[in-house]
């Protein structure tokens, strides 16, 4: 096979006119306690020449914080939200009505996002999707802001039934009828775009036996060949786009364009995190945004020039879930950098990539166990199953993590699967905390949940659904 290495000539930027290249945004979540007003984010923005920004409810205090600041808005209708305003037309203008005219213009919101990775949402929101988002969008219709506001929902790279290689790239196929085809059609009809969210971090961590870290950071690698059309990507990130963008083009829906509405790296992880530093969080978003604002698109869109909402803006202190989860921000709650990255063309100008020494002439990291955990390679068969005395509401939400972000797969406990009954919560976050556990190694610390969960030697078993352990995978 021969090996290309990418020229550093194509890490120089020319700062000419990036006028039709991609933008750079920031998400802005608040699940802590030490953050500054949302008056005092507006100005941080503005001091960093962000000019994007994407918000997870719409809390008033927020939305009048960036009125007048020329700072463009995207605001989510919540998952629990769905149902109603799927159902009731009348709930869908209302809601906007308060939450989106009585701001606009003066707040520029540019897009809604109607939920939020629905498609794992463990409350099976998903038959609600396509018509919350024609409800919504008939509502700023009502007020005349269709034209000014376009309405999407954000998919986790899940959605995907193949990713791999990219031009293979396709939508779960239980998804594609009753949601992929009408979504898609919607986006079309409205001139809207699809919103994705992509984590390469994740592809990383469970792959690095086979993931370059080089090539998950946008480094100098041989680069990795697609063996259907033969197009070679230097990044993991592009590969992963492409994959949806092929998706939709096997629908038959090469026209509609893509936001990738999250994506970043964290500064900091558990032990068997493996990749969460500060060095690689900011070689990471630093080599993206040179990469978005540069231009250039993917191997497969070259011309696809997109924009990228960086997560997140703050660390958050009260997130559930590993120590990844709390340690995403750009800055620390005190409105300092965790790290030093250009988020404009300009900033550009100065930025390099501070690649650290390989030891031992290995330039990435391999895995390895630790902390004491329970290791596939060391033990016999192990589950994970809920701890019914914290209590229900405890419970409920670490299954929606488990569920949501967790990346569990609860396909089995959504209505109509293998493993919905029982209908109880206890063997519905059993089942979760099962698969995220066998799916993460098996380590002691993945199968915590705050106290929600513990592991068990002898195999669980609920009604007629059994727990599968990490031989079975």
């Amino acid at each position: 096979m021969e090996h290309f290495v990418v020229s550093s000539f194509i890490f120089l930027v020319f700062f000419l006119d990036f006028a039709d290249a991609g933008s750079i945004g920031v998400n802005y979540g608040r699940v802590a306690n030490n953050l500054p007003s949302a008056v005092k984010v507006a100005e941080l923005l503005k001091s960093q020449g962000l000019e994007r920004v994407k918000v997870f409810d719409t809390d008033p205090a927020v939305l009048k914080a960036f009125s007048r600041t020329g700072i463009k808005v995207t605001v989510d209708l919540p998952n629990e939200q769905l149902s109603n305003a799927a159902k009731n037309p009348s709930f869908a203008a209302s809601w906007v009505q308060r939450n989106v005219a009585a701001y606009h213009p003066a707040t520029q919101i540019e897009a809604i996002a109607v939920g939020n990775e629905v498609f794992v949402d463990p409350h099976n929101t998903t038959r609600f999707l396509v018509s919350a988002m024609k409800n919504i969008h008939q509502a700023l219709v009502k007020f005349n802001l269709h034209s000014a506001i376009k309405v999407s929902s954000p998919i986790a790279l899940s959605a995907l039934q193949n990713s791999y290689p990219s031009s293979a790239g396709s939508f779960r196929s239980e998804l594609v009828e009753p949601v992929f085809k009408p979504m898609l059609d919607f986006l079309r009809q409205t001139g809207s775009f699809l919103m994705v969210n992509a984590y390469p971090f994740f592809a990383y961590e469970s792959n690095t036996d086979v993931i370059s870290l080089d090539y998950a950071l946008f480094r100098e690698n041989p680069g990795v060949v697609d063996s259907r059309n033969g197009l070679r990507y230097f990044n993991l990130f592009d590969a992963q786009i492409d994959a949806v963008f092929a998706a939709m083009s096997a629908l038959k829906y090469d026209d509609i364009k893509l936001v990738v509405t999250e994506t970043g790296w964290p500064s900091k992880g558990d032990e068997n995190e493996v990749g969460a530093s500060v060095e690689n969080a900011a070689a990471y978003n630093g080599n993206l945004v040179r990469k978005i604002l540069t231009g250039g698109g993917t191997p497969l869109r070259p011309n696809a020039d997109l924009t990228v909402y960086l997560f997140a803006l703050f660390n958050e202190n009260e997130k559930f879930g590993p120590s990844s989860e709390r340690n995403y921000g750009l800055f620390y709650p005190n409105e300092q950098k965790v790290y030093d990255i250009p988020f404009t063309v300009k900033g550009l100008k100065n930025y390099r990539d501070n690649r650290p020494p390989a030891v031992g002439g290995q330039p990435m990291t391999k895995p390895v166990n630790g902390g004491g955990g329970v290791s596939k390679s060391t033990t016999g068969n192990t589950w994970c199953v809920a701890n019914s005395e914290i209590g229900k509401e405890k419970l409920q939400t670490a299954l929606d993590y488990a569920c949501g972000e967790g990346g569990a797969d609860c396909r089995a406990i959504q209505p109509g699967g293998p493993c919905y009954d029982p209908n109880t919560l206890e063997a519905h976050a059993s089942f979760a905390f099962n698969s995220y556990y066998q799916k993460n190694g098996r380590g002691s610390w993945t199968c915590s949940f705050g106290g929600a969960a513990a592991i068990v030697t002898q195999p669980p078993k609920f009604g007629n659904c059994e727990l599968p352990s990490g031989t079975e995978h």
